[in-house]
């Protein structure tokens, strides 16, 4: 089974431009509010994930479970951003929020992913291109089986030899 896929826009980076807000939580010990400084996603990573997330067709939803590969096409419209699909990477995974239910709290899966978790891909592709006119991204994940999965740890294969595979 192949799922392929494009996502419209260009992937914003998670790691290199997080900002740093403050934030009030409550100290469990004594009940009180605090002031705590939190590092969150940027304007632009936040804004591409939910433009990403609503691009995912429903038929790539499957939630494949096992070790699958992955190979992204990614078209930036500049030379300057560096090749981080961590957000997008993100996006491809179940997305859970928590819920107060009762007394307690509950995951809630809110997003169906192409996989259920992103540390499932075993083999990752990433191709890096220029297209001023419109960046993008394009996917393709498959689930590995077994005799792929041993030839690609199988340390005198030529790692490049398996984008052949």
């Amino acid at each position: 089974m192949r799922i392929e896929f494009t996502i419209l826009g260009q992937p914003a980076s998670k790691a290199n431009s997080r900002e740093i807000v403050a934030r009030k939580v409550r100290n469990k010990s004594t009940g009180e509010l605090q002031t705590r400084p939190m590092s969150i996603k940027s304007d632009a990573a936040r804004d591409y994930e939910k433009t990403c997330l609503k691009q995912i067709p429903p038929k790539a939803r499957q939630r494949l479970e096992g070790p699958c590969r992955i190979a992204v096409r990614v078209w930036y419209a500049t030379e300057r951003p560096d090749l981080d699909l961590s957000v997008l990477m993100d996006c491809l995974q179940d997305r859970y929020e928590w819920v107060k239910r009762g007394t307690g709290e509950k995951r809630v899966l809110v997003h169906r992913g192409v996989v259920r978790n992103d540390r499932q891909f075993r083999q990752q592709v990433f191709l890096h291109g220029i297209d001023r006119a419109n960046p993008r991204a394009h996917i393709i994940v498959e689930p590995l089986h077994a005799q792929q999965l041993t030839l690609a740890l199988d340390s005198n294969i030529d790692p490049f030899e398996l984008l052949a595979l």
